[in-house]
This record gives structure tokens, C-alpha cells and sequence, in this order.
């Protein structure tokens, strides 16, 4: 494998619109944007959590999952996929990365659920990529902050959240979709702060009353840049050296 500089990679986001062009799964979409991703200059690209189909257990085998590590070979790109994966009669709601060559180089399984049919990962990874060190939480973990204080400690300078995050109406007095934006944004900003690294959350864009539509990158100090109640992708480069530095200095 080719090794890129680890210094200050581009990161993308997908936020995309789910099951607008076929009704069953989104692999054109995801496709489609692997390529946007590419021509932005971008490292690797993350979709949404269960971005893949619209309503069965996949296995990782699947053609599905097949053609989107084969676009990932094809543009030489790194991916993160989330979908529920079947192991014999289980199934875990799972984060799938993918690196350059098409390959699995990390299965993360969905620790705190909310809502979820399936059983609950154990344990957090942190995953070694050519252009830095990265963790993968999915939606309601961002509520934990031990589990990204355990990616710190592992080494993470990047973390992607893989979301599909709704909202209650009785959670807020008013304005309930833009109240849970702000909350949401604040959680990115706060886990990112903490922890000193990036993180990354992706949500999808749906025909669902209480889907917030809100993907974007935060740095330790600021949202770098978002994408609010529309299908876009989002690309950034980040300073994994103002990373180390602020480590240092925040010590």
C-alpha cells in the first residue's frame, strides 16, 4: 500500500436522501457520491447510519455491500458504511470500513442502543488508516462520553458518527426539529472539545417527520463546516498536527 502524508487529510460526508431513486436500497446513491467524494480530493467518505437497505438484515457477504467496497477499489477511497449485519441468528447494527483496495479493515459494532432490534457491540476500536487514526461511534453513542474518551486513549484524531437521529416533540417546549439541531451540534462540538480530535456525524436526509437533518465536522474549537435539511456531501481538510499540538498543550 501506497502511504499518503498523515498530515491534514480531506474528509467527506454524504449526507444523502434515502430510497428517492429505488424504494428497496440506496446503493446508486452511495455509489454516485464515492465518486463526488473522489473528484473532492477526499480520503475516505462516511454515509449514514443504515444507509445501505430499506428493511432486512444484511449479511456481509451481501452483493450490496459487494459493489460498494468494489467503487471504493475502483476510486481508491476509503468508506464507512453502517447497516444491520447477520452473524448466523444475530445481528448487529454495524459500521463497516473500507479502505482503498475494497477491502474490510474494521467492523464496529453499535454499543448503546436506542430503539434497535439487534444486540449491542462491547467493545470501541479505533482503526490505523494511511492518513491517520480514526474512531467510529454510530448515532446514540454520542451520548457517552467515556466511549470517546476511550478513543482518545487509543490513539483517535478523527471520529465518525454514522447517524440517523430523531427527535421527540415532548423533549422540547418549541421548535423541536431546530432545538434537537442545536442540541446535536452542541454534542459534536463537546465530544470534540474533550477529547481533542475531530469529529465527524452524518445523518440522512428522509421522508420522516422527526429525522434531523444535520451532518458536520467539528474541530476541538468550531464547527468546520455542516450541512442542514438537504442532500449534500461535505468536504474538509483537517490539521491532525493541531491535533498533537493542542494534546500537548491542554495536558
Amino acid at each position: 500500500m501506497t502511504k499518503l502524508k498523515r498530515k491534514n487529510p480531506k474528509i467527506a460526508l454524504a449526507q444523502i436522501k434515502y430510497f428517492d431513486k429505488n424504494k428497496i436500497h440506496n446503493l446508486e446513491k452511495i455509489k454516485k457520491f464515492i465518486g463526488k467524494a473522489k473528484k473532492a480530493g477526499a480520503d475516505i467518505v462516511c454515509f449514514p447510519e443504515s444507509c445501505i437497505h430499506s428493511n432486512r438484515n444484511l449479511r456481509l457477504d451481501n452483493y450490496l455491500i459487494k459493489q460498494i467496497r468494489q467503487e471504493c477499489s475502483l476510486h481508491k477511497i476509503w468508506c464507512i458504511i453502517t447497516e444491520n449485519i447477520k452473524f448466523d441468528d444475530r445481528a448487529f447494527n454495524m459500521a463497516i470500513l473500507i479502505d482503498r483496495q475494497g477491502k474490510i479493515r474494521g467492523k464496529y459494532k453499535k454499543i448503546h442502543l436506542y430503539g434497535d432490534r439487534t444486540r449491542p457491540g462491547r467493545v470501541s476500536k479505533v482503526y490505523d488508516t494511511d492518513f491517520g487514526k480514526i474512531g467510529i461511534a454510530v448515532c446514540w453513542d454520542l451520548n457517552f462520553p467515556q466511549l470517546f474518551k476511550n478513543m482518545k486513549d487509543k490513539g483517535a484524531e478523527i471520529v465518525f458518527c454514522p447517524s440517523q437521529w430523531w427527535y421527540m416533540e415532548e423533549a422540547h417546549k418549541d421548535k423541536p426539529k431546530n432545538n434537537e439541531m442545536k442540541l446535536l451540534e452542541s454534542m459534536a462540538m463537546t465530544r470534540a472539545f474533550e477529547n481533542l480530535f475531530y469529529v465527524a456525524i452524518c445523518n440522512p436526509v428522509m421522508d420522516e417527520k422527526y429525522q434531523v437533518s444535520f451532518s458536520a465536522i467539528s474541530s476541538p474549537h468550531k464547527i468546520v463546516k455542516k450541512v442542514i435539511n438537504k442532500e449534500g456531501l461535505i468536504v474538509s481538510r483537517v490539521n491532525l498536527g493541531e491535533i498533537k499540538r493542542l494534546s500537548k498543550l491542554y495536558s
